[in-house]
């Protein structure tokens, strides 16, 4: 099952959820643009320390530059979805931010199929349409 692609994704959901009831204790009193700096700077030092321990040597200057490029980007995108969800979470209940935070999910697909081709189908389509009557059902007080 560890190798399994739903065992990770299930993982993430959990450590997702978690973190957005901790994000939500944890940005009270502080600004929330700090509140994801001291957020990011843990995630950097996590993340190269499994990196150091798990990767050879060699693996940073084999990556291409195109490589680079995309990953960049990513962690641009990455870091301006958590400095707008702090703040949401600053401004809103962790139950109501966090389902319009999944809708994520919905532009995951159009940008899937935008992009890099994956198809759109009626499977798709009346998942994404749940995902949002989901998301508006939880968000709405």
């Amino acid at each position: 099952m560890s190798q399994s692609w739903i065992f990770w994704s299930l993982l993430s959901a959990l450590f997702a959820g978690a973190t957005a009831v901790l994000a939500k204790v944890g940005v009270a009193g502080v600004d929330s643009n700090l509140a994801t700096a001291i957020r990011t700077t843990v995630i950097l030092v996590f993340a190269w320390g499994v990196a150091f321990f798990t990767a050879k040597p060699a693996a940073l200057g084999a990556i291409a530059s195109r490589t680079w490029t995309f990953l960049v980007l990513s962690g641009l995108a990455t870091g301006l979805s958590w400095l707008c969800y702090f703040r949401a979470l600053q401004l809103g209940q962790a139950s109501q931010v966090a389902p319009i935070d999944k809708l994520s999910v919905v532009f995951v697909l159009v940008f899937a199929a935008l992009f890099l081709n994956e198809p759109l189908t009626m499977k798709s389509g009346l998942g994404t349409a749940l995902v949002v009557a989901g998301a508006i059902v939880l968000a709405w007080k």
